[in-house]
């Protein structure tokens, strides 16, 4: 089994989510910024530079708002021909500098700010829904975790 480890961004202004548009091997969904942890790497630092990559902006974590895991069986892989445990760690995060743009090369090719009335008509990936399920749980004013 191939495992992935990876760190997703909730980041909500003014009634809107901060979402990236995954486009890779034929399916594409809006999905959270957000990706793998890449070697020693630690989850928050993963989360803030896969923000910075998808989106264009500089964030910064407020706190862990859980974790996710789910198993996809081989063949409903693109690639690889064992299955994959998926670990998705989601923490809430706002904007402190950057621009928004485009990620160049990537898995992603659009961000875009969507009002949070608009997510149930959008084509989207699970984590998603998982994370806003998450981030309604949590209360607005505890403090950044390091987890």
């Amino acid at each position: 089994m191939d495992i992935r480890i990876a760190a997703y961004g909730v980041i909500i202004r003014d009634g809107e989510i901060l979402l990236s548009h995954w486009n890779e091997h034929g399916r594409s969904a809006w999905t959270l910024p957000g990706g793998g942890i890449e070697g020693a790497e630690h989850p928050l630092e993963a989360a803030t530079r896969e923000i910075r990559e998808e989106t264009g902006y500089d964030a910064e974590i407020d706190r862990l708002l859980g974790i996710d895991t789910m198993v996809v069986p081989a063949a409903k892989r693109h690639h690889g021909s064992v299955p994959l445990y998926a670990m998705r760690i989601v923490y809430r995060a706002h904007v402190v500098g950057g621009q928004l743009a485009n990620e160049v090369g990537g898995s992603s090719d659009e961000a875009r700010w969507f009002p949070l009335g608009e997510i149930a008509s959008l084509k989207r990936v699970s984590l998603l829904d998982i994370a806003l399920r998450m981030n309604a749980e949590e209360p607005a004013d505890g403090a950044p975790s390091r987890a």
